[in-house]
């Protein structure tokens, strides 16, 4: 997560505690940043700020050894040597009154970490050894095995039981992401192990798959055979007010049902053009990644009650089972965070489904302002359940046109048979272009299309590399035939829409919307 100033700020005078630490580190790693990581790990998690002194004092750390300490503090906690089971903990630096500070966030863990082979917990704000009592360890594990029903162990799956393919489709997409990811280098069984996917009972001394593991990568035959509950329901209800207009059942695992979730939510949400600052942003997506990630991880997978994502007019709502930390309407700007799977959370945060705890709930929070005009209303209980207001815009959705006329109707079917390799000779009437109106909603994709033709008339594979796409993908092909139905860009070429000559460029409608965007650089 990107930390700001005055968050370092507020954690500073906030002092050090239970889940807070100050290490000097001037120019290298103290002896016992690891022992405070390990008991971060073992108690509730915590944050870990190297160059600040005891006292809250801002020392800094010496810049040309910044880079060097993050590297060796990732080597240690990979190496099972150090800390193990080994982890992965993301490192973020920000400058304070000119003066470098490192920032490790670690999250609670789900299994027992030694540090030198030795078991460290956190009181108040001090780490303390507890390996030789016998009492204290025991209850470590205990609280760790019995605190989420996540890591309820299944002796009788084995790795047959999961996806192989998805295992080495999400190690691809952590790696991608971090160069220097610990999965990089492990097998299926290891990965899942540092994942704790895959654990050992401290009662019985039984291992196995746990039940975060078989949710997050099983098949879906074994997933329905140890959670035969386990379903999210996706509703569209705008006409059909008694049923519903559209429907997804989906009982895949959670990486897969975090995609049809977000498939379905842009089947039927729109997305509106959004700058923040000069770079165009989906706030839809910012949205619904939180929401969908929320239905997800924060779900009682114990329980029963069927997951649900219910589109209706002008709002969204979620409801999924829940072990409540308190009842009731949540404020958003003030609320606590609270784990409820932090194993499956964890996993997320690898690939890029979720953020880390807080953050991406900020994120909501942002944009859900921009986007449905409103706050986002959380309540707390056995169920928790999410509302989220929704921007409603005329069947038309964009730009434009009062209708469509049946000439743009034939051009757009005849290059859409271009754009997919047919060859279609029949010819095609030029477009009648409607009144020019003002823009509603536009997509990122096909602002950058016409910010692309502002110049001059391009041709299919000079605008793919203007838009530094490699080859066509569905984004663009859909961004084309949308701006051609909706008459901002036309052929130069209409009646051989297959012509190796074909060009696109701004009709005039297209060029009152580059005005009314007022791109730099721009000769209209």
């Amino acid at each position: 997560m990107d930390v700001t100033e005055q968050q370092i700020r507020e954690l500073i005078r906030k002092g050090e505690g239970i889940d807070l630490e100050f290490k000097t580190c001037r120019n290298q790693l103290n002896r016992d940043v690891y022992e405070t990581v390990c008991a971060f790990l073992n108690r509730h998690g915590g944050t870990l700020l190297l160059g600040v002194q005891d006292n809250g004092a801002i020392q800094g750390i010496e810049s040309d050894t910044a880079a060097q300490i993050r590297k060796d503090f990732v080597t240690a906690i990979n190496n099972p040597q150090k800390i193990s089971p080994p982890t992965y903990l993301a490192v973020d630096e920000v400058t304070i009154d000119g003066k470098p500070l490192l920032r490790v966030y670690v999250p609670e863990s789900l299994q027992v970490y030694r540090c030198n082979g030795r078991i460290y917990d956190r009181n108040e704000d001090g780490d303390f050894d507890i390996t030789d009592n016998t009492a204290q360890v025991a209850h470590l594990y205990q609280r760790k095995q019995a605190t989420y029903s996540e890591n309820r162990i299944y002796p009788h799956l084995t790795l047959d039981d999961l996806d192989r393919d998805l295992i080495a489709k999400c190690r691809k997409i952590a790696t991608l992401r971090w160069e220097d990811h610990p999965w990089k280098d492990l097998d299926d069984l290891e990965l899942l192990k540092s994942a704790q996917l895959y654990q050992a009972s401290s009662d019985s001394g039984a291992s196995g798959i746990t039940l975060a593991g078989i949710l997050l990568l099983g098949k879906q035959l074994p997933i329905l055979n140890t959670v035969p509950h386990h379903r999210t329901d996706l509703i569209l209800r705008k006409v059909n007010l008694d049923r519903y207009d559209d429907r997804d059942f989906v009982d895949v695992n959670l990486v897969e049902s975090y995609e049809r979730i977000m498939a379905f939510i842009h089947k039927h949400l729109s997305d509106p053009f959004y700058l923040e600052g000069t770079t165009s942003i989906s706030i839809r997506d910012a949205i619904f990644r939180e929401v969908a990630s929320n239905i997800l991880i924060h779900r009682e997978y114990t329980n029963a009650f069927p997951a649900k994502l219910i589109i209706e007019y002008g709002q969204v709502r979620t409801e999924n089972s829940n072990r409540p930390h308190g009842f009731g309407r949540l404020d958003p700007e003030n609320f606590t965070p609270f784990p409820k799977n932090p194993v499956i959370a964890r996993f997320f945060r690898q690939i890029g489904r979720a953020d880390e705890l807080g953050s991406g709930m900020r994120k909501m929070m942002k944009y859900s302002r921009a986007y449905g005009g409103a706050d986002p209303e959380l309540v707390e209980g056995d169920v928790f359940r999410m509302i989220i207001k929704v921007p409603e815009f005329s069947e038309k959705k964009v730009l434009g046109a009062q209708q469509e006329t049946q000439q743009v109707t034939r051009q757009v079917k005849a290059h859409d048979e271009a754009l997919d390799g047919m060859h279609d000779e029949a010819p095609v009437e030029a477009p009648v272009e409607a009144p020019v109106e003002a823009p509603v909603e536009i997509s990122a994709t096909e602002i950058n299309i016409i910010k692309a033709l502002t110049t001059e008339p391009l041709g299919r594979r000079t605008l793919l590399d203007r838009l530094g796409y490699s080859q066509r993908t569905g984004n663009f092909k859909k961004a084309v035939r949308k701006l051609l139905d909706d008459v901002l860009i036309e052929l130069t070429i209409p009646d051989k829409p297959n012509s190796r000559l074909q060009k696109y460029r701004l009709t005039a409608k297209g060029r009152e919307v580059v005005r009314s965007l007022n791109f730099k650089g721009s000769k209209l």
